[in-house]
Protein backbone atom coordinates (compact mmCIF):
# COMPACT_ATOMS: atom_id res chain seq x y z
CA UNK A 1 0.00 0.00 0.00
CA UNK A 2 3.07 2.16 0.95
CA UNK A 3 4.41 1.47 -2.74
CA UNK A 4 1.08 2.40 -4.28
CA UNK A 5 0.90 5.51 -2.66
CA UNK A 6 4.25 6.61 -3.43
CA UNK A 7 3.69 5.91 -6.76
CA UNK A 8 0.25 8.00 -7.17
CA UNK A 9 1.94 10.81 -5.07
CA UNK A 10 5.07 10.99 -7.93
CA UNK A 11 2.32 10.51 -10.51
CA UNK A 12 0.52 13.81 -9.39
CA UNK A 13 3.59 15.61 -8.84
CA UNK A 14 4.86 15.33 -12.71
CA UNK A 15 1.34 16.03 -13.64
CA UNK A 16 1.19 19.28 -11.51
CA UNK A 17 4.62 19.98 -13.04
CA UNK A 18 3.93 19.64 -16.40
CA UNK A 19 0.16 22.00 -16.05
CA UNK A 20 2.19 24.83 -13.81
CA UNK A 21 5.38 24.76 -16.68
CA UNK A 22 2.80 25.33 -19.42
CA UNK A 23 3.63 21.82 -20.87
CA UNK A 24 0.20 20.38 -20.94
CA UNK A 25 -1.17 23.26 -22.10
CA UNK A 26 1.32 23.49 -25.15
CA UNK A 27 0.82 19.55 -25.70
CA UNK A 28 -3.25 20.02 -25.81
CA UNK A 29 -2.45 22.50 -28.74
CA UNK A 30 -0.36 20.34 -30.33
CA UNK A 31 -3.18 17.26 -30.17
CA UNK A 32 -5.58 19.32 -31.52
CA UNK A 33 -3.20 21.04 -34.38
CA UNK A 34 -2.86 17.16 -34.97
CA UNK A 35 -6.87 16.25 -35.10
CA UNK A 36 -7.18 19.30 -37.55
CA UNK A 37 -5.04 17.23 -39.99
CA UNK A 38 -6.89 14.20 -40.10
CA UNK A 39 -9.10 16.28 -42.87
CA UNK A 40 -6.75 15.61 -45.24
CA UNK A 41 -6.60 11.62 -45.70
CA UNK A 42 -10.07 12.45 -47.06
CA UNK A 43 -8.32 13.86 -50.39
CA UNK A 44 -10.73 14.71 -53.22
CA UNK A 45 -13.32 12.01 -51.31
CA UNK A 46 -15.13 15.64 -49.89
CA UNK A 47 -16.49 18.99 -50.84
CA UNK A 48 -16.77 22.27 -49.68
CA UNK A 49 -19.65 21.88 -47.36
CA UNK A 50 -18.49 18.76 -45.60
CA UNK A 51 -14.51 20.86 -45.42
CA UNK A 52 -16.28 23.83 -43.75
CA UNK A 53 -18.02 21.50 -41.57
CA UNK A 54 -14.73 19.61 -40.34
CA UNK A 55 -13.24 22.82 -38.66
CA UNK A 56 -16.65 23.97 -36.98
CA UNK A 57 -16.86 20.24 -36.11
CA UNK A 58 -13.88 20.55 -34.35
CA UNK A 59 -14.45 23.75 -32.53
CA UNK A 60 -16.94 21.72 -31.34
CA UNK A 61 -15.19 18.93 -30.60
CA UNK A 62 -13.01 21.11 -28.65
CA UNK A 63 -15.79 23.09 -26.58
CA UNK A 64 -16.81 19.08 -25.82
CA UNK A 65 -13.93 18.35 -24.12
CA UNK A 66 -13.32 21.52 -22.50
CA UNK A 67 -17.09 21.06 -20.81
CA UNK A 68 -16.50 17.83 -19.89
CA UNK A 69 -13.49 17.34 -18.71
CA UNK A 70 -12.18 21.12 -17.33
CA UNK A 71 -15.56 22.18 -16.08
CA UNK A 72 -17.24 19.33 -14.79
CA UNK A 73 -14.83 16.86 -14.03
CA UNK A 74 -13.96 18.30 -10.20
CA UNK A 75 -14.14 14.93 -7.85
CA UNK A 76 -15.59 16.65 -5.13
CA UNK A 77 -18.71 18.07 -7.14
CA UNK A 78 -19.94 15.90 -9.55
CA UNK A 79 -22.89 17.41 -11.90
CA UNK A 80 -25.36 15.72 -14.07
CA UNK A 81 -24.56 18.45 -17.30
CA UNK A 82 -26.34 18.31 -20.64
CA UNK A 83 -23.54 18.01 -23.72
CA UNK A 84 -23.15 21.41 -25.24
CA UNK A 85 -25.54 22.83 -27.72
CA UNK A 86 -25.51 21.69 -31.44
CA UNK A 87 -23.24 19.34 -29.79
CA UNK A 88 -23.67 15.95 -32.35
CA UNK A 89 -21.10 13.54 -31.73
CA UNK A 90 -21.55 10.00 -33.15
CA UNK A 91 -25.17 10.15 -34.69
CA UNK A 92 -27.03 11.98 -31.40
CA UNK A 93 -30.51 11.91 -31.74
CA UNK A 94 -32.98 15.65 -31.98
CA UNK A 95 -35.11 14.03 -29.28
CA UNK A 96 -33.06 13.08 -26.83
CA UNK A 97 -30.33 14.66 -24.01
CA UNK A 98 -27.68 13.68 -22.65
CA UNK A 99 -26.86 14.23 -19.33
CA UNK A 100 -23.19 12.91 -18.40
CA UNK A 101 -21.21 13.07 -14.88
CA UNK A 102 -17.80 12.79 -14.71
CA UNK A 103 -15.36 10.53 -12.69
CA UNK A 104 -12.00 10.03 -12.54
CA UNK A 105 -12.32 6.65 -11.42
CA UNK A 106 -15.22 4.65 -9.88
CA UNK A 107 -13.37 5.21 -6.27
CA UNK A 108 -16.54 6.45 -4.24
CA UNK A 109 -20.40 6.03 -4.42
CA UNK A 110 -22.84 8.64 -5.66
CA UNK A 111 -26.94 8.99 -5.41
CA UNK A 112 -28.95 10.16 -8.52
CA UNK A 113 -31.97 12.01 -7.36
CA UNK A 114 -34.59 14.02 -9.37
CA UNK A 115 -38.24 13.96 -10.42
CA UNK A 116 -39.06 12.43 -14.01
CA UNK A 117 -41.36 15.08 -15.18
CA UNK A 118 -43.62 13.32 -17.99
CA UNK A 119 -40.59 12.19 -20.03
CA UNK A 120 -41.99 8.97 -21.26
CA UNK A 121 -38.13 7.05 -21.10
CA UNK A 122 -35.02 7.56 -19.81
CA UNK A 123 -31.68 5.12 -19.72
CA UNK A 124 -28.60 5.49 -16.94
CA UNK A 125 -25.79 3.92 -17.86
CA UNK A 126 -22.65 3.34 -16.11
CA UNK A 127 -18.78 3.99 -18.50
CA UNK A 128 -15.45 2.88 -18.20
CA UNK A 129 -12.47 3.36 -20.54
CA UNK A 130 -9.39 2.78 -21.03
CA UNK A 131 -7.42 5.81 -19.57
CA UNK A 132 -3.61 5.68 -17.96
CA UNK A 133 -3.04 6.21 -14.32
CA UNK A 134 -0.63 8.50 -15.37
CA UNK A 135 -2.20 10.10 -18.13
CA UNK A 136 -2.05 13.57 -16.75
CA UNK A 137 1.58 13.28 -16.42
CA UNK A 138 2.59 12.49 -19.69
CA UNK A 139 2.85 14.42 -23.05
CA UNK A 140 0.84 12.73 -26.28
CA UNK A 141 1.33 15.16 -28.68
CA UNK A 142 3.91 13.89 -30.19
CA UNK A 143 2.83 10.11 -30.10
CA UNK A 144 -0.51 11.14 -32.52
CA UNK A 145 -3.24 8.61 -33.86
CA UNK A 146 -0.65 5.96 -32.20
CA UNK A 147 -1.44 7.26 -28.65
CA UNK A 148 -5.27 6.97 -28.98
CA UNK A 149 -4.37 2.61 -28.70
CA UNK A 150 -3.27 3.48 -25.44
CA UNK A 151 -5.73 6.90 -24.58
CA UNK A 152 -8.84 7.46 -26.33
CA UNK A 153 -11.51 9.31 -24.26
CA UNK A 154 -14.16 8.75 -27.24
CA UNK A 155 -14.35 5.35 -26.54
CA UNK A 156 -16.64 4.05 -23.80
CA UNK A 157 -18.14 1.41 -22.94
CA UNK A 158 -20.87 0.79 -21.04
CA UNK A 159 -21.00 -1.70 -17.99
CA UNK A 160 -24.36 -1.53 -16.66
CA UNK A 161 -27.54 0.38 -17.34
CA UNK A 162 -31.16 0.73 -15.53
CA UNK A 163 -33.96 2.23 -17.46
CA UNK A 164 -36.88 4.58 -15.77
CA UNK A 165 -39.00 1.05 -16.44
CA UNK A 166 -36.98 -0.59 -13.77
CA UNK A 167 -37.05 2.55 -11.24
CA UNK A 168 -39.43 2.85 -8.68
CA UNK A 169 -41.11 6.18 -8.79
CA UNK A 170 -43.51 7.42 -5.86
CA UNK A 171 -46.94 9.13 -6.79
CA UNK A 172 -45.31 12.77 -7.91
CA UNK A 173 -42.55 11.17 -10.37
CA UNK A 174 -40.25 11.80 -7.55
CA UNK A 175 -36.74 8.75 -7.64
CA UNK A 176 -33.69 8.07 -6.31
CA UNK A 177 -30.73 5.86 -7.37
CA UNK A 178 -27.81 4.60 -5.76
CA UNK A 179 -24.56 4.11 -8.54
CA UNK A 180 -22.14 2.15 -6.33
CA UNK A 181 -19.54 -0.62 -6.39
CA UNK A 182 -21.57 -2.75 -3.58
CA UNK A 183 -25.35 -3.51 -4.19
CA UNK A 184 -27.78 -2.29 -1.59
CA UNK A 185 -29.21 -4.44 0.63
CA UNK A 186 -32.08 -2.70 1.03
CA UNK A 187 -33.62 -3.28 -2.15
CA UNK A 188 -32.68 0.46 -3.52
CA UNK A 189 -32.54 1.52 -7.21
CA UNK A 190 -29.16 0.65 -8.42
CA UNK A 191 -26.70 1.86 -11.05
CA UNK A 192 -23.57 -1.11 -10.23
CA UNK A 193 -20.35 0.93 -11.70
CA UNK A 194 -16.71 -0.47 -10.90
CA UNK A 195 -13.18 0.53 -10.51
CA UNK A 196 -12.53 1.42 -13.82
CA UNK A 197 -15.67 3.58 -14.07
CA UNK A 198 -15.13 7.11 -15.60
CA UNK A 199 -18.74 8.66 -15.88
CA UNK A 200 -22.36 8.03 -15.93
CA UNK A 201 -24.82 9.05 -18.95
CA UNK A 202 -28.37 9.44 -18.79
CA UNK A 203 -30.42 9.63 -22.22
CA UNK A 204 -33.62 11.30 -21.77
CA UNK A 205 -35.77 10.30 -24.67
CA UNK A 206 -38.80 12.59 -25.66
CA UNK A 207 -41.46 11.74 -28.00
CA UNK A 208 -42.68 15.37 -28.61
CA UNK A 209 -40.62 17.61 -27.15
CA UNK A 210 -43.02 20.50 -27.31
CA UNK A 211 -45.57 18.59 -25.18
CA UNK A 212 -43.03 17.16 -22.26
CA UNK A 213 -41.99 18.33 -19.52
CA UNK A 214 -38.34 17.90 -18.46
CA UNK A 215 -37.15 15.54 -15.38
CA UNK A 216 -34.99 17.69 -12.86
CA UNK A 217 -31.86 15.09 -11.68
CA UNK A 218 -28.95 16.24 -9.86
CA UNK A 219 -25.56 13.71 -8.69
CA UNK A 220 -24.00 13.81 -4.96
CA UNK A 221 -21.00 11.78 -3.17
CA UNK A 222 -21.95 9.86 -0.40
CA UNK A 223 -18.89 10.23 1.60
CA UNK A 224 -19.94 13.57 2.87
CA UNK A 225 -17.34 15.40 0.61
CA UNK A 226 -17.27 19.51 0.42
CA UNK A 227 -16.06 21.26 -2.83
CA UNK A 228 -12.39 22.42 -2.91
CA UNK A 229 -10.20 24.02 -4.81
CA UNK A 230 -8.96 23.05 -8.15
CA UNK A 231 -5.73 21.02 -8.13
CA UNK A 232 -2.77 21.18 -10.64
CA UNK A 233 -2.50 17.70 -11.13
CA UNK A 234 -6.28 17.68 -12.27
CA UNK A 235 -6.58 20.04 -14.78
CA UNK A 236 -3.26 18.83 -16.21
CA UNK A 237 -5.34 14.90 -16.67
CA UNK A 238 -8.53 17.31 -17.60
CA UNK A 239 -6.16 19.29 -20.64
CA UNK A 240 -4.87 15.92 -22.20
CA UNK A 241 -8.32 14.19 -21.94
CA UNK A 242 -9.76 17.03 -23.54
CA UNK A 243 -6.88 17.18 -26.07
CA UNK A 244 -7.27 13.53 -26.98
CA UNK A 245 -11.06 13.31 -27.04
CA UNK A 246 -10.75 15.87 -29.59
CA UNK A 247 -8.72 13.43 -31.59
CA UNK A 248 -9.95 10.64 -31.12
CA UNK A 249 -13.46 12.00 -31.92
CA UNK A 250 -11.51 13.00 -35.55
CA UNK A 251 -9.85 9.34 -35.99
CA UNK A 252 -13.22 7.80 -34.97
CA UNK A 253 -15.07 9.63 -37.72
CA UNK A 254 -12.26 9.41 -40.32
CA UNK A 255 -12.11 5.09 -39.32
CA UNK A 256 -16.05 4.75 -39.63
CA UNK A 257 -16.11 6.32 -42.88
CA UNK A 258 -12.91 5.18 -44.74
CA UNK A 259 -12.45 1.88 -43.53
CA UNK A 260 -16.11 0.68 -42.96
CA UNK A 261 -18.80 2.62 -44.27
CA UNK A 262 -17.98 4.06 -47.44
CA UNK A 263 -18.00 0.79 -49.15
CA UNK A 264 -21.66 0.33 -48.49
CA UNK A 265 -23.07 3.59 -49.75
CA UNK A 266 -27.26 3.96 -49.24
CA UNK A 267 -27.20 0.67 -46.39
CA UNK A 268 -27.72 0.22 -42.96
CA UNK A 269 -25.77 -2.10 -41.35
CA UNK A 270 -26.98 -3.24 -37.49
CA UNK A 271 -23.69 -3.76 -35.42
CA UNK A 272 -24.58 -3.92 -31.96
CA UNK A 273 -20.74 -4.43 -30.78
CA UNK A 274 -19.77 -1.47 -32.56
CA UNK A 275 -22.34 0.51 -30.95
CA UNK A 276 -21.95 -0.78 -27.36
CA UNK A 277 -18.48 -0.51 -27.71
CA UNK A 278 -19.27 4.05 -28.29
CA UNK A 279 -20.91 4.20 -25.20
CA UNK A 280 -24.29 2.91 -26.44
CA UNK A 281 -26.65 0.70 -24.29
CA UNK A 282 -28.16 -2.36 -24.80
CA UNK A 283 -32.23 -1.67 -24.90
CA UNK A 284 -31.77 -0.24 -28.81
CA UNK A 285 -31.15 -1.18 -31.93
CA UNK A 286 -28.92 1.22 -33.53
CA UNK A 287 -27.96 0.63 -37.25
CA UNK A 288 -25.24 2.95 -39.45
CA UNK A 289 -24.09 3.74 -42.65
CA UNK A 290 -23.93 6.67 -45.35
CA UNK A 291 -26.30 8.03 -47.76
CA UNK A 292 -25.84 9.36 -51.10
CA UNK A 293 -27.94 11.66 -53.08
CA UNK A 294 -26.71 13.83 -56.06
CA UNK A 295 -28.27 17.07 -56.69
CA UNK A 296 -30.77 15.70 -59.03
CA UNK A 297 -31.50 12.48 -57.46
CA UNK A 298 -33.91 10.91 -55.02
CA UNK A 299 -33.45 8.01 -52.62
CA UNK A 300 -36.21 6.20 -51.21
CA UNK A 301 -36.13 4.75 -48.36
CA UNK A 302 -38.82 1.76 -47.56
CA UNK A 303 -39.12 0.02 -44.10
CA UNK A 304 -41.77 -1.39 -41.31
CA UNK A 305 -40.95 -0.08 -38.35
CA UNK A 306 -41.10 -3.00 -35.27
CA UNK A 307 -42.78 -2.74 -32.17
CA UNK A 308 -40.97 -0.26 -30.35
CA UNK A 309 -41.11 2.95 -27.97
CA UNK A 310 -39.67 5.44 -30.58
CA UNK A 311 -37.23 4.55 -33.79
CA UNK A 312 -35.57 7.76 -35.47
CA UNK A 313 -33.99 7.74 -39.20
CA UNK A 314 -31.65 10.74 -39.48
CA UNK A 315 -29.18 12.01 -42.06
CA UNK A 316 -26.26 13.31 -40.45
CA UNK A 317 -23.42 14.63 -42.34
CA UNK A 318 -20.14 13.18 -43.02
CA UNK A 319 -18.50 13.95 -39.56
CA UNK A 320 -22.18 12.38 -37.74
CA UNK A 321 -23.74 15.55 -36.61
CA UNK A 322 -26.74 16.31 -37.34
CA UNK A 323 -27.76 18.85 -39.78
CA UNK A 324 -28.09 22.27 -39.53
CA UNK A 325 -32.03 21.81 -40.50
CA UNK A 326 -32.50 19.54 -37.65
CA UNK A 327 -33.40 23.15 -35.99
CA UNK A 328 -35.82 23.59 -37.87
CA UNK A 329 -37.91 19.78 -37.92
CA UNK A 330 -36.14 18.65 -41.23
CA UNK A 331 -33.50 16.42 -41.31
CA UNK A 332 -34.67 13.40 -39.82
CA UNK A 333 -38.16 11.50 -39.13
CA UNK A 334 -39.43 9.82 -35.88
CA UNK A 335 -41.99 7.46 -34.65
CA UNK A 336 -44.21 10.46 -33.69
CA UNK A 337 -44.45 12.53 -36.46
CA UNK A 338 -44.32 10.42 -39.64
CA UNK A 339 -46.82 9.58 -41.78
CA UNK A 340 -47.38 5.73 -42.16
CA UNK A 341 -48.49 3.32 -45.32
CA UNK A 342 -52.54 1.73 -44.44
CA UNK A 343 -49.97 -1.51 -43.45
CA UNK A 344 -48.00 0.82 -41.01
CA UNK A 345 -45.14 1.15 -43.04
CA UNK A 346 -43.08 3.92 -43.54
CA UNK A 347 -41.51 5.99 -47.03
CA UNK A 348 -38.99 8.61 -46.69
CA UNK A 349 -38.21 10.26 -49.97
CA UNK A 350 -34.48 11.97 -49.67
CA UNK A 351 -34.33 15.20 -52.02
CA UNK A 352 -32.62 18.52 -52.60
CA UNK A 353 -36.01 19.49 -53.51
CA UNK A 354 -39.63 18.53 -52.76
CA UNK A 355 -39.90 15.17 -54.72
CA UNK A 356 -43.65 15.97 -55.95
CA UNK A 357 -45.02 12.73 -54.38
CA UNK A 358 -46.78 11.57 -51.20
CA UNK A 359 -44.60 10.57 -48.78
CA UNK A 360 -42.20 11.72 -45.81
CA UNK A 361 -39.45 14.33 -47.35
CA UNK A 362 -36.25 14.82 -45.66
CA UNK A 363 -33.93 17.64 -46.97
CA UNK A 364 -30.44 17.02 -47.10
CA UNK A 365 -29.74 20.81 -46.80
CA UNK A 366 -27.05 21.13 -49.45
CA UNK A 367 -25.17 18.24 -48.22
CA UNK A 368 -24.59 14.75 -51.22
CA UNK A 369 -23.78 12.42 -48.74
CA UNK A 370 -22.98 11.68 -45.33
CA UNK A 371 -23.89 9.19 -42.52
CA UNK A 372 -27.46 8.42 -41.81
CA UNK A 373 -28.59 6.06 -38.49
CA UNK A 374 -31.99 4.09 -37.93
CA UNK A 375 -32.63 3.78 -34.12
CA UNK A 376 -35.50 1.55 -32.39
CA UNK A 377 -35.37 2.18 -28.61
CA UNK A 378 -37.35 -0.44 -26.38
CA UNK A 379 -37.57 -3.36 -29.04
CA UNK A 380 -37.11 -7.03 -28.42
CA UNK A 381 -37.68 -7.94 -32.03
CA UNK A 382 -35.24 -7.86 -34.29
CA UNK A 383 -34.64 -4.99 -36.41
CA UNK A 384 -36.34 -4.17 -39.70
CA UNK A 385 -35.14 -4.76 -43.04
CA UNK A 386 -34.91 -1.11 -45.33
CA UNK A 387 -35.41 -1.20 -48.67
CA UNK A 388 -33.31 1.56 -50.78
CA UNK A 389 -33.77 3.09 -54.29
CA UNK A 390 -31.89 5.47 -55.72
CA UNK A 391 -33.25 7.18 -59.16
CA UNK A 392 -33.13 10.20 -60.69
CA UNK A 393 -35.50 12.75 -59.21
CA UNK A 394 -37.07 14.32 -62.24
CA UNK A 395 -38.25 10.41 -62.85
CA UNK A 396 -39.87 10.55 -59.40
CA UNK A 397 -41.53 13.85 -59.88
CA UNK A 398 -42.70 13.03 -63.42
CA UNK A 399 -44.27 9.59 -63.12
CA UNK A 400 -44.23 8.92 -58.95
CA UNK A 401 -43.43 5.74 -57.27
CA UNK A 402 -44.10 3.88 -60.91
CA UNK A 403 -40.87 5.40 -61.50
CA UNK A 404 -39.67 3.13 -58.69
CA UNK A 405 -39.98 0.05 -60.23
CA UNK A 406 -37.31 0.64 -63.20
CA UNK A 407 -34.61 1.60 -59.96
CA UNK A 408 -32.14 -0.87 -58.94
CA UNK A 409 -32.87 -1.73 -55.18
CA UNK A 410 -30.71 -2.13 -52.31
CA UNK A 411 -31.84 -4.84 -49.27
CA UNK A 412 -30.46 -3.51 -46.24
CA UNK A 413 -31.26 -3.54 -42.08
CA UNK A 414 -31.60 -6.54 -40.18
CA UNK A 415 -28.95 -8.57 -38.34
CA UNK A 416 -25.97 -9.11 -39.46
CA UNK A 417 -25.99 -13.36 -40.69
Amino acid sequence: MGMESEMSGSVEQSASERLLSGAAWDDLCEILKRAGKVVDQFGDEIDELDRVEWYRFLSRLVRHGFQRYIENSEPDRPRLLDTPWRQGINFQSPDQDHLIAEFFDGAHDYRITGNRGTIPYFVMAAWEGDFPADHGARNWAEAGIGGLSEFDPAVMRTTAFISSDQIDFDSDGNFSVLVTRDEPSDGSNWLPIVGSSVGVLVRTLYHLREETLAPSLRIERLDGTVPRPLRAHELSAGLARAGQIALGYAELVRRWWQENLDSRPNHIQFDRAMYLANGGVADRHHGFGIWECGRDEAVVVDFLPVECNYWILQLCNIWQENLDNYEDGNGYLQKYRALYGPDGSVRVVIAHQHPGVGANWIDPFGHVHGGWSLRLIQTHSAPPEVIVRRLPLAELQRDGFAALDRADVIHTGGLPE
